[in-house]
């Protein structure tokens, strides 16, 4: 009787944490660079020694699910704003807050900032590979680019080169980790490397940069509120498993009264 009331939980426990991150991938659906989380079970093996009285470890580990999150490209959305940014293929842009931390990111929506950055919207700086890239910094050292007043065209090409008036301010630094898998998420759209993964810089041909593209969320709307509705139904399935041996237990304790 206990088993099923065990089983029963610790079922309604793994939908309750699969529930969480559909509606956490429904409510990006619409976040620039969003990658989608999903669930998997693990130490099932154990969960199973423990539930025919073997010693285990499944007290340790309740409930035995994991996250992952799935990398794959999302929809491009063109914007025809020169500062979107997206990139075709894999790798993630590089960007840096006010205490020098770097993040992990594939949200190309960025501006200029007063000092001449390209800054996320959140402040963070886009690092290229000699370091954070100032368009202010480059325009005031070349007497090329500041003498020449015609235009003010900023062009970003496939390979990352940013061109500020056709004269090369800097290069658009490009990471990807040797192991996604380590990668923990700080917010809805920046990563950070964990100790257990080596970031390896992408080289020209490994991908193409898209100016005035935004990569949208890679969730199917449609899949999630499935997957929600089914998740939904076992949750009750398992409530009503409970309720019915709570009852039952509850009979076979007012019978025993008799004895």
């Amino acid at each position: 009787m206990l088993k099923e009331l065990f089983t029963a939980s610790l079922g309604m426990m793994n939908s309750q944490t699969r529930l969480e991150v559909s509606a956490n991938n429904l409510a990006n659906a619409s976040t620039t660079g969003f990658k989608r989380a999903e669930v998997f079970e693990r130490n099932l093996l154990d969960a199973r020694a423990n539930f025919f009285n073997v010693k285990g470890d499944i007290e340790q580990n309740d409930p035995p699910v994991g996250s992952y999150y799935d990398f794959s490209n999302g929809a491009m959305e063109q914007t025809h704003n020169p500062l979107d940014i997206a990139i075709e293929g894999k790798g993630f842009f590089v960007v840096q807050d006010v205490e020098g931390k770097e993040f992990l990111t594939r949200a190309g929506s960025f501006t200029l900032s007063e000092t001449g950055e390209i800054i996320t919207h959140d402040g963070k700086k886009l690092m290229g590979e000699n370091g954070v890239i100032s368009i202010n910094k480059e325009f005031m050292s070349n007497p090329q680019i500041s003498n020449d007043s015609r235009n003010t065209n900023l062009r970003i090409s496939e390979t990352g080169e940013i061109f500020f008036n056709e004269y090369e301010v800097g290069k658009i630094l490009l990471m990807m980790p040797d192991d996604t898998k380590t990668l923990q998420r700080i917010s809805n759209q920046d990563f950070i490397a964990t100790w257990e993964s080596d970031g390896l810089k992408l080289e020209d041909g490994e991908f193409f940069i898209r100016q005035g593209w935004l990569e949208n969320s890679n969730v199917n709307i449609v899949q999630e509120m499935v997957k929600m509705i089914e998740l939904q139904r076992a949750f009750e399935a398992g409530s009503k498993v409970i309720q019915t041996n709570d009852s039952t237990l509850e009979k076979s304790i007012a019978m025993s009264r008799f004895y």
